[in-house]
């Protein structure tokens, strides 16, 4: 699944390739695949330019003219090409956006997850899906007091509640388990056991990992790529996540990988222990 990383790499690959064109035609082959009317959608991006490609959290903002943003989440395997004029729609190709110059943005979607909706600019910030969304994970925005106080407030275990989005925003589960190794913390630590000092530890590792993640290009395990069709280089960084019985990097203690939350979980038994 595309985490904070991945998207943003998405979008800064689209943001080069995109920038200033004019949409003059969409076509929807899998109408699930948008919220609300369809062919509203349709119509109402018609002929519109696009002027910037936001994001925020794991969610592409697509901002066109006359005040027309386009949120897109890609889910598990959504996938944006820019394609040459004339390309053949390819069998997981669900929506193609036809663009002024000739060329064609086509959204991939193996499993059809993904989903895209219309907003007047402004208003998607009230969504149910971004309203819930935590801090990005900046220095300008993700404060040590701020997370600190929510963590006491919180019984769940510290996996969970990275995964909920609602802490800090973007951190999905190769990263939460990558950064949770770092802290050297247990995953099924309940978030009102951690110290001021692991909060910091936490806060400080989640803000470096998911800035290299993204300077890397993202973290490539079975089928994502930006939008220049270029798999990510960060899974050759990776110290814990899908790692299970090789050593830890720290200590030479085998990784263990155990389920939390229904989520596939690795680390360092000796490094990461459970108070």
């Amino acid at each position: 699944m595309p985490e904070l990383p991945e998207v943003e790499t998405v979008r800064r690959g689209l943001e080069k390739l995109i920038l200033g064109a004019t949409v003059v035609k969409v076509d929807v082959f899998y109408p699930k695949m948008i919220v609300g009317d369809c062919d509203k959608f349709v119509q109402t991006l018609q002929n519109k330019t696009i002027e910037a490609v936001d994001r925020r959290g794991k969610y592409l903002l697509f901002r066109f003219s006359d005040s027309i943003t386009m949120m897109s989440h890609l889910r598990m395997e959504g996938k944006y090409f820019v394609k040459a004029k004339g390309s053949p729609k390819e069998k997981h190709t669900h929506v193609i956006f036809y663009l002024q110059d000739g060329r064609q943005l086509h959204y991939n979607d193996v499993r059809k997850f993904g989903r895209m909706e219309l907003f007047l600019t402004g208003q998607e910030l009230e969504s149910s899906s971004l309203k819930k969304l935590g801090p990005e994970p900046t220095e300008a925005s993700f404060k040590l007091a701020a997370f600190y106080q929510a963590l006491q407030s919180k019984h769940k275990n510290i996996k969970t509640a990275l995964l909920d989005q609602t802490l800090v925003a973007g951190v999905g589960n190769i990263y939460a388990d990558e950064v949770l190794w770092i802290a050297k913390i247990h995953p099924q630590t309940p978030c009102n056991k951690l110290t001021l000092d692991q909060a910091d530890l936490l806060r400080k590792a989640i803000i470096e990992e998911l800035a290299m993640a993204s300077k890397a290009g993202g973290t490539t395990i079975r089928s994502y790529a930006n939008a220049f069709l270029e798999e990510g280089q960060f899974q050759f960084a990776l110290n814990v996540y899908g790692k299970k019985d090789q050593p830890c990097p720290r200590c030479q203690t085998p990784i263990v990988k155990i389920v939390v939350g229904q989520r596939g979980t690795h680390f360092c038994p000796k490094c990461q222990v459970l108070p």
